[in-house]
């Protein structure tokens, strides 16, 4: 134990007033001291509590936190889980409460962790975090390599890497297993107004891992953009896939009912519709890539 009384003593005693002992001591000393405050600087903080009570106001966002929360962690999801074309976990989603992303109705929840998309209703995040309130948001993903990022993410926010990692392993060994090695066929994905995506978009990384060629990315759009039905027509796809129309359907869903379109549709013989397992980087977009290699198989 150093005493540090006779230490600010002896810093203070002129060198040529102190034994050749008293100097050689307070060396040894002064290394101890700092040896101990570095050691004490690099220790690991504690990690952050897991936080008891997550809502989600994303709906990718929903389903990943009902897929990795603990019992009882969860709170609140967004409507739009409950929505069947919108979210694949629809059942799972009607046990949880309901929340529409407002600021005020999320903080009346009480949450200490709320987690949003990216551009998930901006003014509520904004506001939330100056209420003091820890938001996570997650970014959309763009291609099946990052699904595990996101379930990563998302695991670590709840506390639950474990389990995040677990869904991990189970992510990658589903992809790897619907692995195709064909020829590229085409294909074309085909939405109200004419609307498709290309290059770095999920869909197209569903299509490119199951061996088709996306009409779109061709046609040169990167990310979503509209495709004429006169381009659609000349690409001949072999594959066309299209969304279900929404109740009360709007004019632009007219162009899914086209005579061409319809042409297009019975020439390629196969048609697959795009569904809430397209939608988010979440395990079951396994299941659209199942349904995509399964058409692609068909064409052989």
């Amino acid at each position: 134990m150093v005493n540090k009384a006779a230490y600010r003593r002896d810093r203070h005693t002129s060198a040529a007033r102190r034994p050749y002992a008293r100097q050689t001591w307070a060396i040894p000393a002064l290394f101890a001291i700092n040896a101990a405050f570095a050691a004490l600087c690099t220790t690991p903080a504690a990690a952050d509590p897991a936080p008891a009570r997550v809502v989600s106001i994303n709906l990718c966002t929903d389903q990943l936190a009902m897929l990795l929360a603990a019992p009882g962690q969860l709170v609140s999801v967004s409507d739009l889980a409950t929505d069947i074309r919108s979210s694949s976990m629809v059942d799972q989603a009607a046990a949880y409460p309901a929340n529409h992303g407002g600021a005020e109705e999320v903080f009346l929840l009480h949450p200490d962790l709320v987690l949003a998309g990216t551009y998930t209703t901006l003014g509520s995040v904004d506001m939330l975090r100056r209420l003091g309130v820890r938001v996570v948001q997650v970014p959309p993903v763009n291609a099946l390599d990052q699904v595990p990022e996101q379930i990563i993410a998302v695991g670590q926010a709840l506390g639950r890497e474990d389990a995040a990692r677990k869904l991990v392993a189970e992510f990658q060994a589903g992809l790897a297993a619907l692995a195709v090695d064909l020829p590229p066929a085409t294909a074309a994905l085909y939405f109200p107004n004419g609307y498709t995506t290309g290059k770095g978009t999920l869909a197209d990384d569903v299509l490119t891992r199951t061996g088709f060629a996306n009409v779109g990315a061709t046609a040169g759009l990167t990310g979503g953009g509209t495709l004429p039905l006169e381009r659609l027509v000349l690409a001949e796809p072999q594959v066309v896939v299209t969304s279900t129309p929404y109740p009360g359907a709007s004019r632009a869903e007219e162009i899914l009912s086209h005579p061409a379109l319809a042409e297009i549709r019975k020439k390629a013989g196969i048609s697959a519709a795009s569904d809430a397992d397209w939608v988010c980087g979440t395990p079951y977009i396994l299941r659209a890539v199942a349904g995509m290699r399964q058409a692609r198989e068909a064409l052989k």
